[in-house]
């Protein structure tokens, strides 16, 4: 059986379905495995928007484009179920219930990812809300397989993680007790020490979660997915799709608009990032592997999958913040307000001296600028977001960690020879990250920033002038310096002489 005959007639259920990893999931089944049945979606309402609302803007996005050219009919079997991960039952009706009856596949992979969420939002949303799914999972009497995605970060007090369960950092059924009992504000007091000083609420909770998982492997065919940092898509639907900010592409956008020019962060850490339809597409191998083995119920088997790639084709953060200022220099971005110059240091010190003169005072001096102009001041605000964006990833860009894959790359040899083409995804591990690159940062350009894919002769020519003036400003501080370093130097020679 091939994977696309597999998934024929299948009825799926996605949580976190707007998300990167769901949308491009929905178009990958979609486009690669025609014949599937029905894909639900849970959503919530959102921004003053209905779910059918939501789910017609996501299937009209640009991701969608090839699917609408290829095959326009399969986007009507996309189907929005109301519902929040965050509330008791996924907050789904008993009418939408009895719609899910017949599913088939499930794929967890609703998560809030904010780093500073609440300990209490953290585990209803991350913790109970796989609880709940599991509850429902076990009515549905045609289930053959249940994917949880979790993150290769779940354990990162562990710099060797290994495809494998390690133990709890709490009981589950109490931190969701917890979270039920008391109050937002009282579970913040102790949440460093219940949480056994995680580095934040998103990876103790995930790792709740996947106790739950382990827990209920005797009753439910359970497949644990663990991706690290999802980034652009290499080829699938096009290269370069990207939905956030997330990860080194968000890092290089900042640094390619001019508004984020230094880091703390260990230069020579290998990053462990893989791109998005790599991840959808050992997804759909692992669904169809798992889905064509026989259950035992009395010798479960739970597998974990680290769909981690830094061993494929490895790089250092200093080697991706290199290859991305020659990249954006080359094709400046329309919104660029600065030659992109930043750059990594070890020394906090020297990082905080460089984000007050360069982030802050800078920030100060264009949002007062932006006043006489009657344009609404932004960029102080947006360098406050930058730096708590850095304080939440502080810990992992200064740590490396080695995630142990062979289930992973096991994964490509399941793939019939028939479909490597369209889900292999080893014939990936000689990437050209500088090409790379240029596709994502061009992917940022048309889905972040709503720019055309190419530059515009306008984008060159400021780019120049940029370069122009970073230059005398710099030759400009540099003599200013080296004058009051030559003034200092002859005062203090006088006054020894004197």
């Amino acid at each position: 059986m091939s994977i696309a005959q597999f998934f024929e007639n299948q009825e799926i259920f996605i949580t976190g379905g707007s998300g990167f990893i769901g949308k491009g999931l929905i178009e990958k089944i979609l486009r690669s495995c025609p014949n599937v049945a029905a894909i639900f979606v849970l959503m919530r309402p959102k921004k003053g928007k209905c779910i059918d609302e939501r789910l017609q803007d996501i299937l009209h996005s640009k991701l969608f484009e090839r699917l609408r050219e290829e095959q326009p009919q399969n986007l009507q079997k996309v189907h929005a179920i109301a519902g929040d991960c965050s509330q008791l039952g996924l907050g789904i009706s008993e009418d939408d219930l009895l719609r899910l009856q017949n599913v088939n596949i499930i794929y967890h992979s609703a998560a809030s990812v904010r780093f500073d969420d609440p300990l209490r939002e953290a585990i209803l949303m991350n913790t109970r809300g796989t609880y709940e799914l599991i509850k429902i999972a076990e009515t549905l009497k045609h289930l053959k397989v249940f994917m949880h995605v979790s993150t290769t970060y779940c354990y990162p007090n562990r710099h060797v993680v290994e495809e494998k369960f390690y133990p709890s950092y709490a009981d589950w059924r109490t931190t969701i007790k917890l979270a039920e009992t008391y109050s937002t504000e009282s579970l913040n007091i102790f949440n460093l020490k219940y949480g056994d000083f995680q580095p934040n609420t998103y990876t103790f909770t995930k790792s709740l979660a996947e106790q739950i998982i382990k827990e209920y492997k005797d009753r439910l065919p359970l497949l644990i997915f663990r991706p690290s940092i999802v980034v652009s898509s290499i080829e699938d639907p096009v290269p370069g799709w990207v939905d956030n900010f997330n990860g080194p592409i968000g890092m290089l956008v900042a640094c390619g608009i001019g508004i984020f020019r230094t880091s703390c962060a260990e230069p020579d850490i290998v990053s462990d990032f893989v791109p998005v339809d790599v991840v959808v597409r050992s997804m759909l191998i692992a669904t169809y592997r798992k889905g064509t083995e026989e259950w035992n119920k009395n010798d479960p088997k739970v597998e974990v999958i680290n769909c981690a790639a830094s061993k494929i084709c490895p790089i250092t953060t200093g080697e991706v913040i290199e290859i991305g200022k020659r990249v954006i220099k080359d094709t400046p971005f329309e919104k660029t307000l600065w030659v992109p110059d930043g750059s990594i240091t070890r020394c906090p010190v020297w990082n905080f001296i460089r984000f007050v003169t360069l982030h802050v005072l800078v920030a100060i001096f264009v949002d007062f600028a932006l006043r006489f102009t009657n344009t609404k001041p932004f960029l102080l605000k947006l360098q406050r977001r930058i730096y708590a964006a850095t304080l939440a990833l502080h810990f992992f860009v200064n740590t490396e960690w080695d995630f142990k894959n062979d289930n992973f790359y096991a994964l490509n040899s399941f793939v019939p020879d028939s479909e490597e083409h369209i889900f292999g995804f080893l014939q990936f591990r000689d990437l050209d990250y500088e090409q790379f690159f240029r596709s994502g940062i061009r992917g940022a350009r048309v889905f972040l920033l709503n720019e055309p894919a190419t530059c515009s002769q306008g984008a060159l020519t400021r780019m120049q002038i940029y370069k122009v003036l970073h230059f005398l400003i710099k030759l400009i501080g540099s003599v200013l310096i080296l004058r009051w370093i030559g003034r200092f130097l002859y005062a203090k020679f006088n006054a020894t002489f004197v």
